[in-house]
């Protein structure tokens, strides 16, 4: 095998649909054509919305298909002390950090912001605040560059420039030590 590697990797909130079998069937036939591994990971994180049953069905559908996976399932949900150890990671190197404002905080945040022509995005106001041993409950940010750009080649539409400073610090951990999706994925693609 090269070391090409290509996942599928459906949310098991409800049943395969025809846009996540073609997205498996194309992963999957580009990584046999290219002599690679096809990985299916079920990204469960949504504890809210993802059920068994729909993993089942998944998993069957998938198999009904034709499609063979080389490594998995992976579970996002059994993963967890993965993700609460990178998130320790990016606190220990200050790329992260515990934010306590709440959801009236934010929304009082997002009000402002509109009311003044900016982006409703996180002001950032627990960035460098210290916080005391007790860990009163909160969520973790990761602490997102406030000045310069961030370049993206994309094979499609070629370079794609962002401007850090309308960039937010998005939540990265819950405050129940559950990973947000956009962490999860990261993290299990660095990985796998």
């Amino acid at each position: 095998m090269s070391g090409m590697r290509l996942r599928f990797a459906p949310s098991p909130t409800g049943h395969l649909h025809l846009g996540g079998a073609r997205t498996a069937i194309f992963n999957w036939l580009y990584a046999r054509h290219h002599g690679g591994n096809f990985i299916l990971r079920i990204e469960d994180t949504d504890r809210t919305r993802s059920a068994k049953e729909y993993t089942k069905t998944i998993i069957e559908s998938l198999e009904w298909l034709g499609l063979n996976w080389d490594e998995g399932p992976y579970f996002q949900s059994e993963r967890l002390s993965l993700y609460q150890k990178e998130t320790r990671r990016l606190l220990d190197i200050g790329l992260a950090y515990r934010c306590v404002c709440t959801p009236e905080d934010l929304e009082r945040m997002r009000r402002q912001a509109m009311a003044s022509g900016l982006k409703p995005k996180y002001d950032g106001r627990c960035r460098e605040a210290e916080w005391p041993a007790s860990r009163q409950p909160s969520v973790i940010r990761f602490r997102a560059s406030q000045t310069g750009q961030t370049k993206v080649r994309d094979i499609i539409r070629g370079e794609i420039v962002f401007q850090n400073a309308e960039l937010d610090d998005l939540i990265i951990m819950k405050t129940d030590g559950h990973p947000t999706y956009n962490f999860a994925v990261v993290v299990d693609d660095a990985d796998l």
